[in-house]
């Protein structure tokens, strides 16, 4: 009798690594479903706070920034613009602060 592993032919390894990735792919679909669970649950939970503090989807303020996610999509945040002259004073102020910052090293 020969020493060693006994040989295996090619297409018990394939039979082998196609159930391996049928565990693989078992135990994915089932971490997909607990996730869906988990998501509906999660937005679930975050309409009844909005209903809670009485924010809609498209409300303002903070509040409902925070529970739309940010800004709503297809806009874009509008900016405030500022003053030439409030540029301007800003921009002296900085100059003194920096020549001051030079001065004390």
């Amino acid at each position: 009798m020969p020493r060693g592993r006994p040989k295996t032919k090619p297409d018990d390894a394939l039979i082998k690594s196609a159930e391996l990735i049928g565990w693989a792919l078992g135990g994915l679909e089932r971490e997909i479903v607990m996730t869906r669970e988990r998501l509906s649950s999660l937005i679930a939970q975050a309409a009844k706070l909005r209903k809670r503090i009485g924010v809609k989807r498209g409300g303002t303020g903070a509040a409902s920034a925070a529970a739309a996610g940010g800004a709503a999509k297809g806009r874009k945040r509008r900016r405030r613009r500022m003053s030439p002259e409030a540029r301007k004073r800003i921009s002296e102020m900085m100059k003194k602060r920096w020549a001051e910052r030079r001065k004390g090293k």
